[in-house]
This record gives C-alpha cells, sequence and structure tokens, in this order.
C-alpha cells in the first residue's frame, strides 16, 4: 500500500481546488478545510472538514486529529498565533507560520517591506476608529486608497475622492473586513500605468520567476488578468528584485503571488500572497507548469525546472450579481466555442453578490487576441436561479 504524504489545506476555494487536484498526482493524500460545507476543494480531496477557522482551538483540535505533513494554508483568514505554536511544536506550515501570519493582514506586511526591507511603496497611515479615519484621510490628500487590514478578492476596499466619500469608504471597508477590529489601511493614491502579479517560487533549487501576468481590478478584485505583460528589461530587473527580496524574507518553500504598481520610471511594491494567486489562474493554459503544479512541486521539496511561456493567454472571471441558494451556470456550449477557450466551473455552494463561480481561460498569438477571446467566452456566461 502507497504510504502517502498529507496535505492539509485551510481554505478550499477554486485556488485550493486546483491545488488538490496537482496534489493528487503525485501521490498526496489531500484534507480540505474551510468555514463552510462543499465547498470547491472538498469535492476532489480525500477528507474534508468544516470548522471556524478563526478559532485557535479548533484549528489545532484538526490539525492534531489528521496529523498533515503539511499544512497550506489557502486563505489570510487563519487563527495564525495558533499555527506559529504548531509550527514551533514541529508542523511544517507552508511556506512558515511567520509568513502566514505576516500577510495575514496588510500592517504586517506593509511595514516589513516599507520599514524593514525598504522597498518602493505608496504612502500609508493606519486608523482604528473612525475620527482617526477622517484625519488620516485629510493628512493623505485626495483621492486616497481605502482597505480593511484583512479581506479577500478586493472586499472592502475604494477610493476616497473627496471628503463627501469618508463615511461610505469607512462602511464598506468595516463591512468587507474578515476580522471586525475597526483597523483600516490609508493608502496614497499612485497614478501607475499597469499592475502585474509577478508569480515568485522558492524551492530547493532556488527562486524562479513566471512571465508577468497583467490585471485590472474594480473594488480590489481582479476582472481580468493576462500573460504576458509587457514590461521594459529594467522594470523586469527591479520587479524581480522586489520579489525575490519579500520572498526571501518570508522564507519558506512554494510560489507567491508578489503585487507591483508599475509607473513610467518605476515598480512599486503592493501586496504579497503566500499561495497561489487569483490572476494566475491563465497559468492554466499559459504555461508547462501552472502556478498550482509549481506550489505543489515547491512545498514538497521538488526541484523546479524552466518555467515556459507556451502561449499568450488571457481569463475572465464570472461573477454574480445577487445571492442565490441554487443556481446555474448557463451559456457553457456558446463559450466554449469560442477559440481556444476552455472554463473552470468552480463548483460553490452558494452565490453572493460579486462572488465568482466560474472563469473563462483563452489562448491566441497575442494577448490582445487571448484578451478578447475571454471577453467573449465570458459573455456567453449567465449565472441564473437554478
Amino acid at each position: 500500500m502507497l504510504k502517502a504524504k498529507k496535505i492539509m489545506l485551510l481554505g478550499s476555494g477554486e485556488l485550493g481546488k486546483e491545488v488538490v487536484i496537482e496534489a493528487q498526482r503525485l501521490g498526496v493524500e489531500t484534507v480540505a478545510v474551510d468555514r463552510y460545507a462543499d465547498a470547491p476543494a472538498m469535492y476532489v480531496a480525500n477528507h474534508s472538514h468544516v470548522i471556524d477557522m478563526l478559532d485557535g482551538a479548533k484549528l489545532r483540535e484538526i490539525i492534531e486529529q489528521e496529523k498533515p505533513d503539511l499544512i497550506v494554508p489557502e486563505i489570510e483568514a487563519l487563527a495564525t498565533s495558533e499555527l506559529v505554536k504548531l509550527e514551533e511544536e514541529g508542523y511544517r506550515v507552508i511556506p512558515t507560520a511567520r509568513a502566514a501570519k505576516l500577510t495575514m493582514d496588510r500592517e504586517g506586511i506593509r511595514r516589513l517591506a516599507s520599514e524593514k526591507l525598504e522597498l518602493p511603496t505608496a504612502g500609508y497611515q493606519f486608523a482604528d476608529t473612525y475620527e482617526e479615519f477622517k484625519q488620516a484621510v485629510q493628512e493623505m490628500g485626495y483621492p486616497c486608497v481605502i482597505k480593511p487590514l484583512m479581506s479577500s478578492s478586493g472586499k472592502g476596499q475604494s477610493v476616497c475622492r473627496s471628503a463627501a466619500d469618508i463615511e461610505s469608504c469607512w462602511s464598506l471597508a468595516m463591512e468587507g473586513g474578515r476580522v471586525q477590529n475597526g483597523r483600516v489601511i490609508i493608502e496614497e493614491f499612485i497614478t501607475f500605468q499597469s499592475e502585474i502579479t509577478l508569480l515568485t517560487v522558492r524551492s530547493v533549487n532556488g527562486t524562479s520567476f513566471c512571465a508577468p501576468i497583467g490585471h485590472i481590478q474594480e473594488g480590489g478584485d481582479y476582472i481580468e488578468s493576462w500573460q504576458p505583460h509587457h514590461m521594459s528589461e529594467e522594470q523586469i530587473e527591479e520587479a524581480k528584485r522586489i520579489a525575490k527580496t519579500i520572498t526571501d524574507e518570508l522564507g519558506g518553500y512554494g510560489l507567491f503571488g508578489v503585487e507591483l504598481f508599475l509607473t513610467e520610471d518605476k515598480v512599486y511594491f503592493s501586496e504579497v500572497s503566500p499561495r497561489p494567486h487569483d490572476t494566475g489562474l491563465v497559468t492554466l493554459v499559459t504555461q508547462n507548469l501552472s502556478e498550482f503544479a509549481l506550489h505543489v512541486r515547491a512545498i514538497l521539496g521538488f526541484p523546479i525546472p524552466e518555467i515556459e511561456l507556451i502561449t499568450p493567454g488571457a481569463s475572465r472571471p464570472l461573477k454574480a450579481a445577487r445571492e442565490l441558494e441554487n443556481y446555474t451556470i448557463t451559456g457553457a456550449e456558446q463559450a466554449l466555442a469560442v477559440p481556444n477557450t476552455q472554463l473552470r466551473i468552480f463548483g460553490k455552494p452558494v452565490t453572493k453578490v460579486g462572488r465568482r463561480v466560474a472563469v473563462a481561460l483563452s489562448t491566441a498569438d497575442s494577448v490582445e487576441e487571448a484578451r478578447m477571446h475571454a471577453k467573449q467566452s465570458l459573455d456567453k456566461l449567465a449565472v441564473e436561479e437554478a
């Protein structure tokens, strides 16, 4: 009987689902954990559990029960202090418990990047109360970017363009934050030409980079991504320097999604996720190894060969417009008729406003054509009540 390694995913959405699939291809036993039942990765994992992952005692209980070889956080909203203790007791957290804790909220990672590593970032302030928030916004000036310290898929993010927006931006941040502690970050608004994700892999044979992925966000959540994004050689080298600096500091093995802003003459660090990135779904069709395959190989201690961009490609996520207990996705036949296009339907149990439920992935001879195909495919899809 095969004695398999066991990995436990903490967070079991669409990205976790692809991680599980790649892990099982290499004979790994998988355990999917999330705060709700029937999460996408639970359909393909060997075992699954539903717990409140912000509850340290519950998290410890399930980890001690399953005794995984690797604990793989796939979301930010975790009892990271408990993960630190578990790591000290001998459990292995990917990439490290410190990295999971630092990147759980925007304050830890921003202070690390700007104040310790002296990487170029937007100016920022933090506020705990509405009064502090109003003062910080006035000091930062308009426009400025408002974000809760911890959120997923851009929830709670907004641009404050005038004094008239202050109250609504604060309310949005309070509603969108995963932890309702009232603390927000107020960022300088950088007029950037583009924003990219530089997928960075730390493995047994060093640090590797994927071709840059361009993306467009609305309300902090991506609505389109493409690969490769055109950059000058100077921009690419600076982006790699920033990505290697921050990932070396975080340590461990695995794939990191490093988000960067590009201006005419500068590259700014924005955020880093120590796990596969939503904009990186496009690598399912563009690279010899997807971001998920790279992540699994790296965390298992396997070497990473040369990462090859096989073809330009683009992705477009399908988002629900309303909450539905029972829903169906229509138009798949027409969407798949678009040349060189694939779909991933995530299988989430219910919809919420703005929740991603599927993604269209297209390839072509050029990025521009791939983006056009992905949009054509997305336009054929709809989320309807079942």
